[in-house]
């Protein structure tokens, strides 16, 4: 099955953090799936340790393609289809980025690993 990361479950996986639920790892370490990441992930993510939020181990890039190496995680880049599927997207969420990563998962009609609950409010299938 293939599977979006979200931003905070991704990196409660690299961090290993215990506010990953058992569900989005084993979904996440089970070899039978496809774990994409977006770019807008690792852009929030760019943002957030740029203004003090997030702190990572060492230079960000070096980290973030190391993070994407070691855990065989799939690009999944964000196309015009995307970007306009934003266009009619309601508003239930005002995030930039968990707007974009939702209209690709409807886009590309998989499910998305996320806590965040206003996502049920969209027609995408979220596990957590």
């Amino acid at each position: 099955m293939r599977l979006l990361l979200d931003t905070q479950a991704f990196l409660w996986f690299v961090l290993n953090d215990r506010a990953l639920s058992q569900v989005a790892c084993d979904l996440i370490i089970n070899p039978l799936n496809d774990i994409l990441l977006s770019p807008a992930s690792y852009w929030e993510i760019a943002i957030k340790v740029s203004i003090g939020k997030y702190q990572i181990p060492e230079n960000f890039t070096t980290w973030i393609e190391r993070q994407i190496q070691v855990n065989e995680l799939e690009i999944l880049p964000i196309k015009v289809s995307h970007t306009a599927t934003i266009v009619n997207l309601p508003f239930h969420h005002k995030d930039p980025f968990d707007r974009l990563l939702v209209a690709q998962a409807l886009t590309e009609k998989i499910p998305i690993i996320s806590a965040d609950a206003v996502l049920d409010n969209y027609a995408v299938t979220r596990y957590w």
